[in-house]
């Protein structure tokens, strides 16, 4: 099974949801940190439909063509249990700012150091954005962030190591553009 299908069977572990509803879900909350084209869920749907992961019930709609709610199974629970615990596979790294900044010494430091102090206050705002979502959950959800056997504690733990990213991604920038200033300067 492809990555997209356990992030599918990890969205309808929550709840049963319609294509749309994944698509939804795909952009927020799991556009943080995994997205899919609307294009690729429906044939990953098919697939997992057809490997015994998910089944689905036609929801009648007035004004509107019935849609399909798909649900996880448990064979697709116990596929995405054992998944969990699996390393990852191997991650290429693509990170434009740093290919940027291997070849700073190019470029010219004023227009370089402002080049990182936008990208830094880019990731100063998702940081932000994220410690909103923070208080939300520690207001809405309070100790089921704590318990394991909550998808709360999972989606905290998720949002956590992206508050962890972006601080870190922004102070790199912020010292970036502090050393291309002193370049600039002296």
């Amino acid at each position: 099974m492809r990555t997209l299908g356990y992030a599918v069977l990890s969205l309808l572990s929550r709840e049963e949801l319609s294509g749309y509803d994944l698509k939804r879900w795909m952009e927020r909350p799991l556009g943080y940190f995994w997205s899919a084209k609307h294009s690729q869920i429906y044939p990953e749907l098919a697939q997992l439909e057809e490997g015994g992961y998910v089944t689905h019930r036609v929801v009648e709609q007035q004004g509107k063509p019935d849609k399909k709610v798909f649900a996880i199974t448990t064979e697709g629970r116990k596929a995405l249990k054992a998944w969990v615990t699996e390393p990852p596979a191997a991650r290429m790294a693509r990170d434009e700012l740093v290919l940027k900044a291997y070849s700073v010494w190019l470029a010219e430091p004023g227009a370089a150091a402002a080049l990182f102090e936008e990208q830094e206050r880019q990731h100063r705002e998702q940081l932000r954005h994220y410690e909103g979502i923070e208080a939300w959950m520690k207001e809405n959800w309070g100790d089921s962030l704590e318990q394991m056997d909550f998808g709360e504690f999972a989606s905290y733990a998720a949002l956590r190591r992206g508050m962890g990213y972006e601080r870190d991604y922004a102070e790199w920038c912020r010292w970036m553009a502090a050393e291309l200033a002193k370049r600039q300067s002296g």
